[in-house]
């Protein structure tokens, strides 16, 4: 990683539902600012938990931080409400886009100026349909009924009425299709490079998020098991065989990803 401002800082932390279901068991992890990080895993590694602990979204499906704590810009912010985050700069874009269905595309967006003053609505409007050009033609259609692509531009757009330092980007390639995709994660490094804004976006497609994070965590069962820049991480023989599809004996179909065993070391 580069010498940049350590800007998140997750140290140790255990998270457990219902006071019974241990998901996270000791997650760390860091964000450089200006930085993009990857956290990667399969399907309930523990992705999206660990980003509801940094936005501190757990309480409303009955989990907690037991251990560890969370630092935003030096500052501990595990004790705080999201609100405050939001306040803050840290804003989450959730997993399926969540739009208000019965909203417009605009109507969405200004729900994301909710902390800021109305006179900068306008031009926060204009720099998000600069950035996402299609959602200016579809102002005034009902967000659901636009496209899954539209609906996550939403979502992001949403977030950047904020006027976020950081966005926790959950899942941003779920249900989408690969151009879709990439047309996504290029108004990330759009928004990371012009902008400024820093990202930990949880993905489960390693390929295209490797190709634009600067650094990586790979999860699994709630442990950091690896991590590295993104394209050390995408040259990795583990990571190419477990989560790229690839082998030394060439590309394998991912139905036979049960037969894999991890190495000792991942264990």
């Amino acid at each position: 990683m580069t010498a940049a401002a350590t800007m998140l800082s997750v140290n140790g932390i255990e998270v457990i539902y219902n006071h019974v279901i241990l998901v996270l068991k000791g997650v760390s992890l860091t964000v450089r600012e200006g930085g993009i990080v990857a956290l990667l895993g399969a399907n309930g590694a523990g992705k999206t938990t660990t980003l509801r602990a940094v936005s501190n979204l757990l309480k409303g499906e009955r989990g907690e931080v037991t251990k560890g704590h969370i630092e935003y810009m030096g500052e501990r912010i595990d004790r705080l409400t999201p609100s405050d985050l939001v306040k803050r700069g840290v804003i989450q874009v959730m997993e399926g886009r969540r739009c208000f269905a019965h909203l417009t595309v605009e109507e969405n967006l200004l729900t994301g100026a909710y902390t800021r003053s109305g006179d900068d609505t306008g031009a926060g409007l204009e720099r998000v349909y600069e950035y996402f050009p299609r959602l200016k033609d579809r102002r005034g259609s009902l967000a659901g009924y636009t496209s899954g692509g539209e609906q996550q531009m939403t979502a992001i757009g949403r977030a950047l009425m904020a006027h976020p330092k950081m966005i926790l980007l959950d899942e941003p390639s779920m249900g989408l299709a690969p151009q879709l995709v990439e047309e996504i994660f290029e108004i990330v490094k759009a928004l990371n490079e012009k902008e400024k804004v820093s990202f930990l976006l949880a993905e489960q497609n390693a390929s295209v998020a490797l190709r634009y994070a600067g650094y990586g965590y790979i999860l699994e069962n709630g442990r950091v098991v690896m991590d590295g820049e993104g394209s050390s991480l995408a040259q990795n023989e583990d990571v190419k065989e477990f989560y790229l599809g690839f082998s030394s004996g060439g590309r394998r179909s991912f139905r036979d990803v049960k037969s894999y065993r991890r190495r000792k070391r991942w264990l």
